[in-house]
This record gives structure tokens, C-alpha cells and sequence, in this order.
């Protein structure tokens, strides 16, 4: 029996990649505020508002019924979330709690797509003083807007449908459509010709092509509620994946020098280390994500 999956955010970066990798026994039926853009599959419901209850009632009647929901419509702008937090709990949070309701209704998975924000980076130690990858029961400690909204976004869905909801945390995302750092790299080194980038702040680049294909696993597996970290293998510095990026785009005799996050303030907080243990969805699944450079390497193979 073929399971039908809403997958919203289904004009964004993961949304997309999402409905180009539908399992065989599924099908997908996306919906964003916008239309999809050239190269991205056809979105089957436009203008949706998810925060509101009425709406997704609606989506529910006309498009339904749903066997799950995969979750992936976010406000991500982290910087302007600083003065427009409202908004950003809208779009985050109260939208959770809605799909969360209404999947508990019928009965039906969630799963929401959160971040590696939610961490205020101070990293926690393991038994020989080393920072180890953040685990699924650390304390969360969001530093800024972004991240405030994104838990309580884990949390209302949580309260809403304590039996099915599926939290999927990522981190520093990027895939074939949309914006994403390894492609502003790769114009910026073709256009200035020299680049600095921060080296202090340290995480697991994850491409969609990798987290797309988990999140298909986490709506489809007889999976527990509650949380899973979905990230690729591995630590890096941001200037790690700007000279990784510039290699594998044929770019690596242009000068990259590292810098300080305090060279170039911004509005929002980032996490200094918010690298994720992403063992217990790898025992789920029976295997991991790729590590991120390997990942990255077939990022750009695909023609990125």
C-alpha cells in the first residue's frame, strides 16, 4: 500500500530534494507559501498557512489523507530573526504545534526538521576532557532568536503528539537548489579572487542529499518518539569547508585565510561547536551519513 507523506517547505532546498527522493512505497504531496522555482518538482499545494489551524484542516480535506508529515518549512533567515522573533515563532513554532495536532488526530507521524541552533556551542566534555558531538539529551542553550524558536518549536510538537513526533536535528545545510555556503564560496572566490573566512566556530557540514534520504527513513521506520540528530560525519571549521568547497569546484589557487567569528560581527549568536552525535538515528537505520567531506565531494561530482 503506497503511504502518502505531506512534505512541506517543498519549494525550499531540502523540501525539494525530498520530493525527488520519494521511496517506492510513498508518495509525496508537497506544499510551500511559494511555487517551486525552475529545476525543482511541481508543489501541489501553494499558500498554505501553516501556523494556522483552519488551513491545515483545509490542506487535511483536499489533499489528504496523510500517513505522516515530514516537516521541513522553517524561517531560517538567523540574523534577521534578531528583530522579527514574532514572526520567526509563527513560522518555527507555532506551526509545529498545528501539523503536530493534526498528525495526532489521524493518528500519523511527524517528522520536524530542527538545528544544531538549539546548542550554545560551549561543546561538553567527555570522560578525557575531550569536546564531544552533542547528543540527543544534552541540555539545549540557544544563543539567539533563531535557535529560541526552533526549540520551542521541538517542544510544542512534542506536547501536541508525545507519541509520534519525530524531531530530526541538522546542521549547516546545503544542496543542489537554493543558497548555501559552499556555493556563495565558490562565486565569491570567482569574483573577489581572495577569501577570509571565520575558523572558530566548528560543526558537520550536511548536504541534502544525504539528510533527504534519512528523513524518508525516520517518517517510514517503526521509529520511537522523540529526538534524533541527522547530520553527516565529522568536524570541521567553516574555513575547512570554504578550502574543501574551493578544491572540489577546481578553485584551490585561490587564496582562503582563516579569521575570527569577532572579525565580522553579526546580529545573531552562533554556536563556537555544535557538531552532532548522530548514532542513535544511524542504529535506526542501520548505517550512517556519509562523512561531510566525502558528502561534499559527491555535492559537487552531481554538478552543484
Amino acid at each position: 500500500m503506497t503511504r502518502r507523506i505531506l512534505v512541506t517547505g517543498a519549494a525550499g532546498m531540502l523540501g525539494s530534494e525530498l520530493l525527488l527522493r520519494v521511496p517506492s512505497d510513498c508518495a509525496a504531496i508537497g506544499t510551500d507559501l511559494r511555487a517551486a522555482g525552475a529545476g525543482a518538482p511541481a508543489v501541489a499545494a501553494v499558500g498554505i498557512d501553516l501556523a494556522d489551524d483552519a488551513a491545515v484542516a483545509k490542506l487535511w480535506r483536499e489533499h489528504g489523507p496523510f500517513d505522516g508529515v515530514i516537516h521541513g518549512a522553517a524561517y531560517t533567515a538567523v540574523d534577521q530573526a534578531e528583530t522579527e522573533e514574532a514572526l520567526a515563532l509563527r513560522v518555527n513554532a507555532t506551526a509545529c504545534a498545528v501539523l503536530a495536532r493534526a498528525c495526532a488526530r489521524a493518528g500519523v507521524p511527524l517528522v520536524a526538521v530542527s538545528t544544531d541552533f538549539v546548542f550554545d556551542g560551549e561543546g561538553v566534555r567527555d570522560a578525557s576532557g575531550a569536546v564531544r558531538p552533542y547528543r540527543e539529551d544534552d541540555p539545549p542553550r540557544p544563543l539567539a532568536a533563531y535557535g529560541r524558536t526552533k526549540l520551542a518549536g521541538e517542544l510544542l510538537a512534542l506536547a501536541e503528539h508525545p507519541r509520534g513526533t519525530r524531531i530530526a536535528r541538522t546542521q549547516w545545510l546545503y544542496g543542489p537548489r537554493g543558497k548555501h555556503f559552499p556555493g556563495t564560496i565558490v562565486r565569491a572566490a570567482k569574483e573577489k579572487g581572495a577569501l577570509r573566512v571565520v575558523d572558530d566556530q566548528r560543526g558537520a557540514p550536511t548536504t541534502t542529499l544525504e539528510l533527504a534520504p534519512a528523513l524518508w527513513d525516520l517518517v517510514r521506520a517503526d521509529a520511537p518518539s522523540g529526538i534524533y540528530h541527522a547530520a553527516c560525519e565529522g568536524v570541521c571549521s567553516w574555513y575547512d569547508l570554504a578550502k574543501a568547497s574551493l578544491e572540489e569546484a577546481g578553485l584551490a589557487h585561490v587564496p582562503c585565510d582563516p579569521c575570527k567569528t569577532a572579525e565580522f560581527p553579526r546580529p545573531a549568536k552562533r554556536p563556537a561547536y555544535s557538531a552532532l552525535d548522530a548514532g542513535k538515528l544511524a542504529a535506526l537505520r542501520g548505517r550512517r551519513l556519509k562523512s561531510w567531506r566525502e558528502a561534499l565531494r559527491d555535492f559537487f561530482a552531481a554538478g552543484a
